[in-house]
């Protein structure tokens, strides 16, 4: 193939090691993913469909891995310091098994036949007021909710169901939920964070007594507008009284649902 796009030169980059991000994000109603549309093929062919996968890259020699997810996130999102966690490495021999995936390699890289071993990282976007935009490496990016992801570039689906699993793990560790809020939000758009990611329904009066008992949670003098039920009371998540409970609960766990 004599017209590879060749958008990684050789110098500076790691062939066999690459970053992948899983970024969650959270409509009020469902957990959702964020997708990339590769482009396929030395022409860029607009007709020819490309196939869905996460958004990611090789690393340079220069930066960490953790550097590195940044970038990608940066690249794609334009955001900075987003919620951002390593939870698996994925390095089977077989990554590859499509065809087209081998194509799209030979299409993309410098050495397309390198064994690639691939860090996975989640990250936390808040999408209020968040448009993302297609990048260099993207024909196309959209949110999918996470029971509808489609069969993706190889083993991202593997990479997509094991990031949503470690979320879930560090969830009842840590409540890293409020990074997916605006700064406020009602206890029934918590409760319904919380069942999007676990992926069931939770009791009502049991999540509010846990959540409203570990007294991280701050009530606004502001209910809903407009709503065609009972307007219920705004909340805003304090980090330092978090703190503060951490600080006193060292051995822990942040769980507000039963297992």
């Amino acid at each position: 193939m004599d017209q590879k796009a060749k958008t990684l030169p050789n110098a500076g980059i790691n062939p066999n090691v690459s970053v992948d991000c899983v970024i969650f994000g959270f409509d009020f109603e469902e957990l959702k993913v964020l997708l990339i549309q590769r482009k396929e093929g030395p022409d860029q062919d607009l007709a020819r469909e490309g196939r869905w996968a996460l958004p990611g890259n090789l690393i340079r020699d220069d930066e960490s891995l953790d550097t590195a997810a940044g970038r990608v996130l940066g690249e794609l999102t334009g955001l900075e310091r987003i919620y951002l966690q390593q939870f698996q490495a994925f390095g089977n021999p077989d990554r590859v098994r499509r065809q087209a995936d081998a194509e799209w390699l030979h299409y993309m890289r410098e050495q397309p036949n390198a064994r690639v071993i691939t860090v996975a990282y989640f990250s936390l976007v808040k999408l209020h007021g968040f448009e993302p935009q297609p990048r260099s490496f993207a024909r196309n990016v959209a949110w999918f909710p996470i029971d509808e992801v489609p069969d993706l570039a190889f083993d991202h689906n593997e990479i997509v169901e094991s990031g949503l699993l470690a979320l879930q793990r560090i969830l009842r560790q840590r409540p890293i939920g409020f990074e997916l809020l605006p700064r406020k939000f009602t206890l029934g758009q918590l409760q319904r964070l919380y069942e999007a990611i676990l992926r069931r329904p939770l009791d009502k009066r049991n999540f509010r007594k846990k959540m409203l008992k570990k007294d991280i949670l701050v009530a606004l003098d502001e209910k809903q507008q407009g709503v065609p039920h009972k307007p219920a009371q705004y909340y805003r998540f304090d980090k330092q009284k978090y703190a503060e409970w951490e600080e006193k609960n060292l051995d822990a766990d942040f769980d507000v649902v039963p297992v």
